[in-house]
């Protein structure tokens, strides 16, 4: 999956006539780093791949095999599981899709003992609900750990990451905004 975007990357950044340069000099990530992900050689975090996504004008979905649905009404076989290379999370979109929509909410199951990977922050703010299992939610190094029919909500400008420490998957709802993968 990782030669699939890097060769969706590179094959938009060349159609909009951007050299790597360019590139590098609107989403503020480096030469090399581009050149290794157009390559295929490196793996990206969500956020650089937004930085990219923005810089190149297109929605991070694009860079995925895409289950848009332009219903308000999302039913149970339009929910397709997905995932982003480099992360152990599943992710399933639960919204429809339309121009105005402001809000994303997301069924994630993440596996035992896994981790987001890294700390990170972004615009916008998250609310999260625990279906199954136990989420520790770090934010800014204060750890939550929150249990099933629990919830955290937060800005989500704040340094934040996950984790799934015990043996049993976690399910969540995620509803952030705005959109990350729209």
């Amino acid at each position: 999956m990782v030669t699939e975007i890097g060769e969706k990357i590179g094959a938009l950044r060349k159609s909009k006539g951007l050299t790597l340069k360019t590139m590098s000099d609107h989403c503020g990530l480096s030469i090399s780093f581009l050149s290794q992900i157009e390559n295929g050689s490196s793996s990206l975090a969500i956020t650089s791949l937004k930085k990219i996504a923005d810089t190149l004008n297109v929605p991070i979905t694009y860079f995925f095999d895409s289950h848009e649905n332009y219903n308000y009404y999302i039913p149970l076989e339009n929910q397709k599981k997905w995932s982003i290379e480099g992360s152990p999370f599943e992710y399933v979109r639960l919204a429809g899709n339309f121009p105005e929509t402001t809000l994303e909410p997301l069924l994630m199951t993440l596996p035992p003992h896994s981790t987001l990977g890294q700390v990170f922050n972004h615009p916008g703010e998250e609310f999260v609900y625990v279906l199954e299992g136990l989420l520790v939610v770090d934010l800014e190094n204060k750890q939550y750990q929150v249990k099933s029919g629990e919830s955290l909500h937060y800005p989500s400008t704040l340094s934040h990451s996950w984790s799934n420490p015990s043996s049993q998957p976690v399910r969540v709802l995620s509803v952030s905004s705005p959109p990350l993968f729209k």
